[in-house]
């Protein structure tokens, strides 16, 4: 270290040091994005903007996380809450910057007896395409360079607007970090830019962080200080280059949002085709990140599968279908098919235009064809429900046949009941039956009944009026029209045939 350079803040250290902190900004407005839901809220593939950082955070494995909350803390809060209850809150009542947040996040750890000791990744809450393994390589760089602080920066195709990475020809060292406005020419040459992200010594951090000063046009703390504060104290600032450039991406409006769901998008169905499923035309086709998928599994165009919907092998689901929570069996198909909290079973047929509703669960080789609709309902082993009907609150046992236009009436107007058809029974076209009502083993029911009692195994129920036919009716009641004369000619044609 030179000799006139300025007394050093503690020490930095080499080697491996353990991860201390992750600190993540969330603070934020989020003005651009012209919504009522904080920005951070903002979904995309099953997680908010803020879940997939804490997320990526947790891959770290660090010893202690906290999320600088402030616009909409109380809703920030509950959310995190609910997808990491072990995730700590500090709140930045006014965003007074980031140095200010990072602060802020620190004191709250240190007031519940934390006691920082290693490394502190400090991350945005609103870069959802940012992975575990980037920041791993961050840490790992930031330990091994024996850095102060590590900018984690991205090369990018186009750097306009964005601060400059600057760095010592000789070691590779970052000198400074200069804005796009304030940059030379030369500076606006380079292609490496700052992301916002940074690995810290935890120590040189929360000194650092008590000079950082407000004289700035914005009257804000800012963490970029920091660096230059550690620079000017002798200690090296480094740089870890991300492998993808696009990870750093920030949300800051409705259009960003669109291509980071489109890149993330991209990413997991990548992933799934490595893994040997067929995705037939992943431009129209969306998955979130809980989707599992097992190997030969078909997907078709045009679908969608959301939260933890679990896709089989063999499986093929599509085309253009949606299903969410849904587990789809091996070897099963659902073709233009709505499916929300559904069980389909192995080698079972959906559809097409099928919707299953919660509660639905379809038997191994079952069936729920065209125009089916299902809800709480649980269908036997090899039963068939082909078309136009509703079965909601029933059970149905195996290999039974349920005929077209058949409606299951499980509400009486103030509360529902339920159906039960037993195995083999064999069901008419347009029956309703209505329940409470059960239909024994083996039972028939003839077509166009209204089943309202019981009906004993191995029965036939008969449930509707006698057929009247009311001769020369359209004559009378119709003369002149076409059906009048249309009943005439065949009336004519039948006494000259006899």
């Amino acid at each position: 270290m030179s000799a006139n350079l300025p007394p050093v803040l503690g020490s930095a250290r080499t080697g491996e040091t353990p991860l201390a902190a992750v600190v993540v900004l969330a603070a934020g407005e989020g003005t651009r994005m012209k919504s009522a839901t904080p920005k951070v809220l903002h979904a995309i593939c099953g997680r908010s903007l803020v879940g997939h950082v804490v997320a990526a955070s947790r891959e770290l494995d660090p010893e202690h996380l906290v999320v600088v909350v402030g616009h909409a803390r109380d809703q920030v809060r509950a959310h995190l809450s609910e997808i990491d209850p072990s995730v700590r809150t500090a709140v930045q009542h006014e965003q007074n910057g980031t140095g200010h947040a990072v602060r802020m996040g620190l004191e709250e750890l240190t007031a519940g007896g934390a006691a920082l000791d290693g490394t502190v990744v400090v991350v945005c809450g609103d870069t959802p395409l940012l992975t575990g393994e980037t920041l791993r390589r961050l840490s790992e760089t930031h330990a091994a360079d024996g850095n102060a602080v590590t900018v984690l920066s991205a090369e990018v195709p186009d750097a306009t607007g964005y601060g400059r990475i600057v760095r010592d020809g000789a070691n590779g060292a970052v000198t400074e970090i200069v804005e796009h406005k304030d940059a030379s020419p030369a500076q606006r040459a380079i292609r490496e830019i700052n992301s916002g992200v940074f690995a810290f010594d935890a120590r040189l951090l929360a000194e650092a962080l008590g000079k950082v000063r407000t004289d700035n046009s914005q009257g804000e703390e800012y963490l970029t200080d920091v660096l230059g504060i550690l620079r000017e104290a002798g200690h090296r600032v480094g740089a870890a280059v991300a492998g993808d450039h696009r990870e750093i991406l920030g949300i800051n409006n409705r259009v960003q949002l669109a291509q980071a769901r489109r890149l993330l998008n991209e990413r997991l169905l990548e992933r799934a085709m490595l893994a040997g499923v067929t995705v037939v035309d992943p431009a129209s086709t969306w998955v979130d990140v809980s989707v599992t998928f097992g190997a030969d599994a078909v997907v078709h165009p045009g679908t969608q599968l959301l939260g933890a919907t679990r896709v089989a092998a063999g499986a093929e689901v599509g085309p253009h279908s949606r299903l969410a929570d849904t587990v789809v069996g091996e070897g099963a198909v659902a073709s233009f098919t709505v499916a929300e909290g559904a069980e389909i079973g192995a080698g079972a047929s959906v559809g097409p235009y099928a919707y299953l509703r919660p509660g639905t669960v379809l038997g191994a080789r079952a069936k729920a064809g065209t125009y089916v609709e299902m809800k709480n309902a649980s269908i036997g082993e090899g039963t068939k429900v082909p078309h136009l009907s509703y079965v909601g609150d029933a059970t149905i046992g195996e290999y039974t046949n349920i005929g077209a236009a058949s409606v299951f009436v499980n509400y009486d107007g103030e509360a529902k009941h339920h159906t039960t058809v037993g195995s083999h029974c064999k069901t008419g076209s347009d029956n309703m039956f209505v329940a409470p009502v059960t239909i024994g083993d083996g039972a028939y029911t003839a077509a166009g009944s209204v089943i309202t009692k019981d009906v004993p195994p191995g029965s036939l129920a008969v449930a509707r009026g006698q057929q009247r036919n009311i001769e020369g009716w359209v004559a009378r009641k119709r003369p002149g029209s076409a059906a009048a004369q249309a009943a005439s000619s065949a009336r004519q044609e039948s006494e000259g045939e006899r």
